[in-house]
C-alpha cells in the first residue's frame, strides 16, 4: 500500500518543473527517509520486541555485549522501507542506474534477511551458513556487474580511475570491469557487515560515505562538471544522488535508535544491503578506488580479520588482534564502546574529506 502511495505521489511531484532539479530532489529524499524513520521506528522496535525478534549474541565476545541479547534486531529493515518508499517519491524512475541500485540493495536485504531471521527463529549467533551467505550475494553482485558491463555505452564508463591525477586511469575492458564491479560490490557488503558490531559504529559511517558519493554521482552525470574536473561522464548517473540522499536520510533516522545504548540493531538485512548500494553506486560513478579511501574503516575492520584468521592458521593458534574484527580488539584493550565508536567516526570523516578532495586535487 505504502508503495503503491509513494508511486502515484510521486507522478505527480514529477509533473512540476521545480522537482526536477537533482539537488534539490536529493536534499529532500534526504528528509523523507528521515522523517519516514523517525515515524515507523518506534511501531517497527515495538513488533521486534513483541515477537521477540532480539539479538543473539556470541559466547567468544567481548563480555560487556552480553547485555545486548534480546535487543530488537532486523531494523535494517526500516531502512530498507525509507530507502525505497523516498526513491519511489523522488527518484526518476525511467533512470535505468536507480532501477539496477534499487534492485541489489533490496536482494543483499533479502539475504541478509534469511540470515537473520536463522539467529533469531534457532537462536544461532551464525546465522545462514557462509558458503550460502556468499553463494548468493556472489550471484546478486555478479548479475549487476554483467549488466553494468554489457550495457556500458562508451569505453570512458569502463575505466579504472586512480584518484589525484588528471591523465592517468586504467582500461580494464567489459571483463575487467565486470570483475572489478563484481569484486567492489560484494566486497563493501561484507566489509560493512563485519563492520556492524557495536551500537552506532556501522550506521554513521555509511551515511558520511553515501553523501559524500552524492556528491561523486551528481558530478559523474553533469557533462559541465565532469569535464572540467577531468572525470568520466556517465549519462544518467547523477539520478544516483537521490538514492545517495536517501541512503542518507534513512541512516540518519536509524541512527537515533541505535546510538548507545541501542534499542534496535540492523542486522544483517540492513548492513548487507547498505553496503552493497554504496559498492554498486561507486561503480557506476567509477569512483572505485575513492570508495576504498573514504571507507577506508570497512576495509581496515576487514583486513583485520582476514589477517588474524591468516595468521592464526599459520601460528597454529597465535594472535595478532585480543580480537577481530578491529573494533573488539580496542574493546579489549580497555576503551568504551562509546571511544571506539566516536573516534572511528572521527577517523571516517577525515577520509571522507580526503576523499572528496579528489575531486578537485588532481
Amino acid at each position: 500500500m505504502l508503495l503503491k502511495l509513494a508511486l502515484w505521489l510521486g507522478q505527480d511531484i514529477r509533473t512540476f518543473n521545480v522537482f526536477g532539479y537533482i539537488t534539490l530532489r536529493t536534499m529532500l529524499a534526504a528528509l523523507t527517509a528521515l522523517v519516514i524513520s523517525f515515524v515507523f521506528g518506534p511501531g517497527l522496535i515495538r513488533w521486534l520486541a513483541a515477537k521477540k525478534i532480539g539479538q543473539a549474541v556470541r559466547d567468544d565476545g567481548p563480555k560487556s555485549h552480553l547485555t545486548k541479547a534480546g535487543t530488537p534486531t532486523m531494523g535494517g529493515a526500516l531502512i530498507l522501507i525509507s530507502i525505497t518508499i523516498t526513491t519511489l517519491l523522488w527518484g526518476d524512475l525511467s533512470n535505468r542506474y536507480l532501477w539496477v541500485v534499487l534492485a541489489v540493495t533490496l536482494g543483499f536485504g533479502a539475504v541478509g534477511w534469511v540470515d537473520d531471521w536463522r539467529k533469531v527463529v534457532y537462536r544461532d549467533p551464525k546465522g545462514l551458513a557462509s558458503r550460502w551467505k556468499y553463494f548468493w550475494t556472489s550471484a546478486i553482485a555478479a548479475a549487476a556487474a554483467i549488466y553494468l558491463g554489457t550495457t556500458a555505452s562508451n569505453p570512458a564508463q569502463t575505466i579504472l580511475i586512480v584518484p589525484f591525477f588528471k591523465t592517468v586511469s586504467y582500461p580494464l575492458g567489459v571483463v575487467g570491469f565486470m570483475i572489478l564491479s563484481y569484486l567492489v560490490i560484494n566486497g563493501t557488503s561484507h566489509a560493512v557487515n563485519l563492520t556492524d558490531g557495536l551500537d552506532g559504529l556501522a550506521i554513521m559511517p555509511t551515511v558520511m560515505v553515501a553523501a559524500a558519493l552524492a556528491i561523486f554521482a551528481y558530478v559523474a552525470g553533469h557533462f559541465g562538471f565532469s569535464r572540467y574536473l577531468s572525470l568520466p561522464f556517465v549519462p544518467g548517473a547523477g539520478e544516483l544522488a537521490v538514492f545517495c540522499g536517501a541512503i542518507a536520510g534513512a541512516g540518519l533516522g536509524f541512527l537515533w535508535f541505535n546510538v548507545y545504548p541501542a534499542e534496535v540493531f540492523m542486522g544483517d538485512v540492513g548492513a548487507l544491503a547498505l553496503g552493497s548500494a554504496l559498492g554498486t553506486i561507486a561503480v557506476i560513478v567509477r569512483q572505485e578506488i575513492v570508495l576504498f579511501i573514504m571507507g577506508g574503516l570497512f576495509v581496515a575492520e576487514t583486513m583485520s580479520v582476514m589477517l588474524q584468521v591468516a595468521y592464526f592458521k599459520w601460528t597454529g593458534g597465535k594472535r595478532i588482534f585480543r580480537m577481530a574484527p578491529l573494533h573488539h580488539h580496542y574493546e579489549l584493550g580497555g576503551w568504551k564502546e562509546t571511544q571506539v565508536v566516536v573516534r572511528f567516526w572521527i577517523i571516517t570523516i577525515m577520509l571522507v574529506l580526503f576523499g572528496l578532495s579528489t575531486l578537485k586535487l588532481r
